[in-house]
């Protein structure tokens, strides 16, 4: 098991070596997309756990969490890497599907979807399983690549022979569709990432 880990950890520092040749530097942009939604407070859930580096991100800044993929496989190599760092009691990993979760109503005070939005097939579905299991005060986080990050994923994926789903809808869709629906918005971005952190609007205000 030891080994198992190490070989994984090996490939995510690859995979993370990768992407800052290209000028993206995950841990940066991961740490850009959690100041934004400060403060944290109560039940944590990220949405779309992928190979763990905003699981991690999260980990490591000392918040225990759920965290859901609808793929075993890219479970795996998350709890791989977190065990690697030695934080894998703070983390509950799920198998769940986005358009329709286990979670009781209300259920998180915080969610968080990082750079998943584009590979949804039905995106209004999921926001609105999120907007469901989200408490009446809760916040939900919103992050995807920027036009230049998505770029740079496109290089990436080229090297392996295939292309980067472009995706449905836009940061800026969702974020017309959650006003729609009742919600505040404030918008960030880095050069590679966009950040939306949104809230239900107070009655009066």
């Amino acid at each position: 098991m030891d080994k198992e880990i190490s070989g994984y950890h090996k490939s995510y520092l690859e995979r993370r070596a990768l992407y800052k040749s290209f000028g993206y530097d995950i841990d940066k942009e991961r740490r850009f997309i959690l100041k934004q939604a400060m403060p944290l407070r109560g039940r944590i859930l990220e949405a779309g756990t992928g190979k763990g580096h905003f699981a991690l991100t999260l980990a490591k800044a000392g918040y225990s969490f759920v965290t859901f993929d609808i793929s075993p496989d890219e479970q795996r190599f998350a709890k791989l890497i977190i065990a690697h760092a030695g934080l894998k009691k703070q983390v509950d990993f799920r198998i769940e599907n986005a358009e329709r979760t286990s979670f009781a109503s209300g259920s998180f005070d915080a969610i968080f979807l990082v750079n998943v939005l584009h590979h949804l097939s039905n995106p209004y579905l999921v926001i609105d399983e999120l907007i469901r299991i989200l408490s009446p005060k809760g916040k939900l986080i919103l992050a995807d690549f920027s036009e230049e990050g998505l770029r740079v994923m496109d290089k990436i994926h080229s090297l392996k022979g295939d292309t980067h789903e472009a995706g449905e809808i836009s940061l800026a869709q969702a974020e017309e569709y959650l006003l729609r629906k009742g919600f505040s918005t404030k918008r960030s971005q880095t050069m590679h990432q966009y950040v939306l952190v949104s809230r239900r609007k107070i009655p009066g205000r």
